[in-house]
């Protein structure tokens, strides 16, 4: 299993979204954030606006998947949030070592 960590411009968070659940994958953890890359303080356009910044907003989306799902989770996820332009994110997969369903006790891929 792995942790799958995208760091995703938010106007895409929808896109990625349906990209992911047409490939089968039903839950995420989703959490707004701010940061920056090699670009640090640049102007960037937002929503219709412009200004300067050194802390963008993101969305940072988390999921545990199957080994096997990862590539596929990996190449929707960058088919959908690719605009070409800086500051599209990162993806980062990380090994999983267990998983417990709470409610149920059920334990690694039948917990996802």
């Amino acid at each position: 299993m792995r942790k799958i960590e995208a760091i995703v411009k938010p106007f895409k968070l929808d896109e990625v979204r349906e990209a992911l659940s047409t490939i089968g994958i039903v839950g995420m953890t989703i959490s707004e954030a701010k940061g920056f890359g090699r670009l640090r303080e640049h102007t960037e356009l937002y929503r219709g606006a412009e200004y300067d910044t050194d802390c963008l907003p993101k969305v940072k989306l988390e999921l545990v998947v199957a080994d096997a799902q990862v590539e596929a989770v990996i190449e929707a996820i960058c088919k959908a949030a690719r605009t070409g332009k800086i500051g599209d994110g990162k993806i980062i997969a990380l090994p999983v070592e267990q998983v417990v369903r709470i409610r149920t006790g059920e334990l690694n891929e039948e917990a996802l």
